[in-house]
């Protein structure tokens, strides 16, 4: 096992990580931006070293100063977190030639999910369902028309080496595909480097549904159920939960043990998450996150286990603590990511945390970094906490997340509490009737109607 473990990240996850580790016996070492010299996650590890200026490019972004600074510790291993540099092979790589761990998967299984078309095909030889589609990147607008008419309208567009969004585009019709593509390249070109895009069938109101899985390098892969990531806003993920509302024990022990396999036969190793479309009793594969999800804490909830615990007993070259049968899942768990913003117009709300107090009690759990004098900086992402509840059901977790939302206070700035709670007054939730465009949708409704959150 690793004496010294370097978190190569900030916030709520280097926190998370360093917890983890401490639990093992194992020291810690944070690197920070001059902005973030007074975070928590510095204050309590045992070892800090400054690796640039606040920007993430000249500091979290920055190997050759992460590099120097395990090797001025004597760092054994690092751990990525989520974000960052979290899913970059080339890192990997480079850390691994300095005779140091990483902490996460190898980087050509990084850089095989990097990449959506080969993620795609690799997934679809292993056994996973994946969404009717181009086989690849389209080179000619010809031959894609022909393409696109054969998988039937809506078609859409999307980046082959990104996510979050961005380079991807819906065509409605025939008459708009062309323009959908060149503004999914152009955006694909700005965002990632790379303006290759392909095409897949358009889904109306799937769900988001992920399944996480563990793999060691002793040839034993589990899966520890699924999480619904329905509610997005521009893609992007507001509140997840496990297990979801849309699925029942045999189709929750399908996709489970479908996608195990799948990662077992490529021969994978630590934690990952494989992410489908849900619809009409059908899954297609979106892709596969090659890290820790912010959202983890819900699988922790109801499984009992420890993510980057496993993921660093398997870094060590230990075996999983557990096989498929010893996993069980108990109860309902929901995350709220808790932001910095506006939670009328969702603009980031930067600046000094005045006030802060953290709900407490039976089956709740607060993954933040803050503290009552606390400066949040502007430059990173603004993401400030997740409030995390578990019950013996989903009805109980409801009502004990909107007693923890109560609780909770974050003065000085603004956040996204208010948003969920008014959704603990929406039926639509409540019921857990809802897929991915339904919050958006909800939304919109809401400003039309002048409605604030």
């Amino acid at each position: 096992m690793f004496d010294k473990v370097l978190i190569a990240n900030r916030g709520e996850i280097a926190l998370r990580v360093h917890r983890a580790c401490k639990e093992m016996g194992i020291q810690t070492v944070a690197i920070h931006s001059e902005a973030d010299a007074d975070a928590m996650h510095v204050r309590l590890a045992d070892e800090s070293v400054c690796v640039g200026p606040p920007p993430a490019g000249k500091s979290y972004l920055n190997i050759p100063q992460i590099i120097a600074a395990c090797e001025i510790t004597g760092a054994q291993a690092v751990h990525p977190g989520y974000g960052f540099l979290s899913e970059n092979a080339r890192f990997a790589e480079i850390v691994e030639a300095h005779g140091i761990t990483f902490i996460g998967p190898t980087p050509d299984h990084i850089r095989m999910m990097g990449d959506k078309i080969t993620a795609k095909q690799a997934v679809k030889d292993a056994g996973i369902p994946v969404v009717p589609g181009s086989e690849g990147a389209i080179s000619d607008i010809d031959e894609a028309e022909k393409i696109a008419a054969g998988i039937g309208y809506p078609v859409l567009i999307k980046a082959a080496a990104g996510g979050g969004g961005r380079g991807m585009k819906v065509a409605e019709n025939a008459k708009l595909f062309r323009s959908a593509v060149q503004t999914a390249s152009s955006e694909a070109s700005a965002a990632f480097g790379d303006g290759s895009v392909y095409l897949e069938k358009y889904l109306g109101k799937p769900r988001h549904i992920e399944i996480q899985i563990m793999a060691d390098t002793h040839g034993n892969c589990v899966h520890l159920g699924e999480r619904d990531c329905s509610l997005q806003r521009r893609h992007q993920k507001v509140l997840e939960e496990a297990t979801s509302p849309a699925l029942d024990a045999k189709a929750r022990a399908e996709i489970g043990a479908i996608t195990r396999d799948a990662v077992a036969a490529i021969g994978y190793r630590g934690v990952g998450t494989v992410e489908y479309l849900y619809e009409n009793g059908e899954f297609y594969f979106i892709e596969m996150n090659t890290r820790l999800q912010v959202e983890h804490p819900v699988t922790e909830a109801i499984t009992g286990l420890d993510l980057v615990r496993e993921q660093i007993l398997v870094a060590a070259g230990e075996k999983l603590s557990m096989t498929q049968d010893d996993i069980v899942f108990n109860g309902h768990s929901i995350e709220c990511r808790i932001n910095a913003e506006d939670p009328a117009t969702f603009a980031p709300s930067p600046g000094k945390v005045t006030e802060f107090h953290a709900p407490g009690g039976l089956g709740v759990r607060l993954d933040s970094a803050l503290y009552a004098g606390y400066s949040i900086p502007p430059y990173y992402d603004s993401l400030i906490g997740k409030l995390i509840v578990h019950g013996r059901d989903r009805p109980e977790a409801l009502l004990r997340l909107k007693r923890a939302l109560n609780e909770l206070v974050v003065g000085g700035v603004k956040t996204t509490k208010p948003l969920f709670l008014d959704l603990l007054e929406e039926p639509a939730f409540v019921s857990g009737d809802y897929h991915i465009r339904w919050l958006e949708s909800w939304l919109a409704e809401r400003k039309a109607a002048g409605e604030t959150a």
